[in-house]
């Protein structure tokens, strides 16, 4: 009887940790020194202690580059790591000193089908021109100064699930996470070659409209995306059953019209152990009107599920103000949402009062 007893408890507890509410941040490389060093990180993570914090998103991809040493980065760039690091590896030292804390941590690829900011002309874009998305007029996809891979190109999606999987197989993450890049593409995109004849194929030989905003165009693109986010969650779950998988999409319709992140069918078919949808407004009237559309959106079953990402800093030196934060997540309650994830670190070390 006291085996069974134990045996009872061990899995209540688990349930337990599973089930803990997430109170998270994303901890980047861009307008932050969080992960430059193993005091900045030690730092990082007595912050995230300090306030009540239980999760981290660290981002593993950027740019091109991993933050930590890939041999599946090198097979495909030649590059290992990005070279600020030297020797260092940000990733093991942030899981380490998290789980000494009793904090999650979660490999974000922040880039995900983009590969590059602003310069199309990179080491990706030489090597592997087929891979380049198109919009209608031939060029390359842009977007909001984002350069963009096809999403749809299968030597896309294989390469980006083996970086995911290397990151499962050989560190201890507890999650892994796409944002509003992955599964994602600009929905302008679609017109280069292999997206065509794909198209052609399904559609008895005909061309997708020239308008790409189009609505069954757009669905169409859209599930095609959704079948890779499905495909890469299985993947995840072969390598590690217990690595949770997580999204932190923009708004919805606004993440499939611009995007194509039909995300709530995610939730509903079963590829996501949570998301973090992208509330990012500036004043507390905004951000609740899209929090009551968030919250009409999401059936009850899954209300468990989803975390709100709030706008807490940007590089350009904003930080939220305190006594709006915790107005924010007052409203996160109120309407039925039992965590958050603030985007980014560097609002915690200008905090002063305890936020949870």
């Amino acid at each position: 009887m006291r085996k069974y007893f134990l045996t009872i408890v061990f899995l209540v507890m688990l349930f337990a940790v599973h089930a803990q509410p997430i109170r998270g941040t994303w901890i980047t490389n861009v307008a932050s020194k969080a992960l430059t060093s193993e005091k900045n990180i030690e730092e990082a993570i007595n912050n995230c202690k300090k306030f009540g914090l239980n999760t981290v998103f660290v981002v593993v991809w950027n740019a091109g580059k991993t933050m930590y040493p890939s041999e599946v980065a090198y097979k495909y760039s030649g590059t290992r790591q990005d070279p600020v690091y030297g020797s260092f590896d940000p990733l093991a030292t942030i899981i380490d000193k998290a789980h000494q804390a009793n904090i999650k941590v979660y490999a974000w690829f922040e880039y995900g089908f983009a590969y590059a900011y602003n310069d199309s002309n990179t080491l990706w874009f030489r090597k592997y021109p087929h891979w380049t998305g198109k919009n209608a007029s031939g060029g390359l996809l842009k977007k909001n100064n984002f350069f963009w891979w096809n999403s749809l190109h299968p030597e896309v999606q294989k390469m980006t699930t083996e970086l995911v999987c290397e990151v499962v197989r050989n560190y201890k993450v507890d999650g892994i996470q796409g944002d509003d890049r992955l599964p994602a593409m600009p929905a302008e995109g679609g017109y280069d070659e292999y997206t065509l004849n794909l198209y052609a194929r399904e559609h008895n030989g005909n061309g997708p409209p020239k308008n790409p905003l189009d609505s069954a165009w757009v669905q169409w693109k859209a599930d095609k995306l959704s079948a890779y986010g499905k495909a890469l969650y299985a993947a995840v779950k072969k390598e590690r059953s217990d690595c949770l998988v997580s999204w932190a999409p923009s708004i919805y319709p606004w993440s499939k019209e611009n995007y194509l992140q039909d995300w709530p069918k995610w939730l509903k078919e079963g590829y996501a152990d949570n998301v973090l949808p992208q509330l990012y407004r500036y004043d507390i009237k905004a951000y609740e009107k899209i929090l009551k559309e968030l919250s009409e959106q999401v059936p009850a079953e899954f209300k468990k599920k989803v975390f709100p990402g709030i706008l807490t800093s940007l590089g350009n030196g904003y930080r939220v103000k305190e006594d709006m934060l915790r107005e924010m997540i007052r409203l996160n309650r109120q309407y039925g949402f039992e965590g958050e994830c603030f985007f980014y670190y560097e609002t915690l070390p200008s905090l002063k009062e305890q936020i949870y």
